[in-house]
């Protein structure tokens, strides 16, 4: 007759392994989620350079004044880059300003230039959700989890151990001199 215990020990073993089969899913899905968003952007960026490219050769049939105007849409952010609620996050780039994020991604890079400047070290999900306020359930620190793993896909975090999260290299928080 098998022990208690060694029944709750197989069924625990049984369970854990299902959860770490469905992380290893959402991960893959996760990383081709990423592919397909990357893949976007640039077609979003492509549209958008050959409006310039359009609205310059259209400028240039109307005289040299509307051409300069023309030109400098290219260089000049417009009200249309700027992040909006659900938008997806952009890819870092040197000079990028965390104001290029959503609110809820800016409050992520917020908390860990925090810790940053008290010398202190990464941050889990649990200990973001709990600076936020939040009850610490598993849908919110999911939900964390999922934003923090975005940013580092698109290098604005780093993660230097699974599940703990800190600022990647060259990137500063909101309001830290960008």
């Amino acid at each position: 007759m098998p022990s208690v215990v060694g029944l709750l020990e197989h069924h625990e073993l049984a369970s854990r392994r299902r959860v770490d089969g469905l992380r290893e899913e959402a991960d893959r899905i996760q990383a081709e989620l990423a592919a397909a968003e990357e893949e976007w952007q640039e077609w979003v960026i492509a549209r958008r350079r050959i409006e310039t490219v359009l609205a310059l050769d259209g400028a240039a049939d109307a005289g040299p004044q509307a051409a300069v105007g023309a030109r400098d849409m290219d260089t000049q952010p417009t009200s249309r880059d700027a992040a909006k609620p659900k938008t997806q996050v952009p890819v870092w780039r040197p000079g990028f300003a965390p104001s290029v994020l959503s609110v809820d991604y800016q409050r992520i890079l917020q908390a860990l230039a925090d810790r940053v400047r008290l010398g202190q070290g990464p941050l889990t999900c649990q200990e973001m959700a709990a600076v936020f306020g939040m009850d610490i359930v598993p849908a919110r620190v999911e939900a964390l989890r999922s934003k923090a793993k975005r940013l580092v896909a698109r290098g604005w975090l780093a993660e230097p151990t699974p599940g703990q999260f800190t600022l990647a290299p060259g990137v500063v928080g909101p309001g830290d001199g960008s």
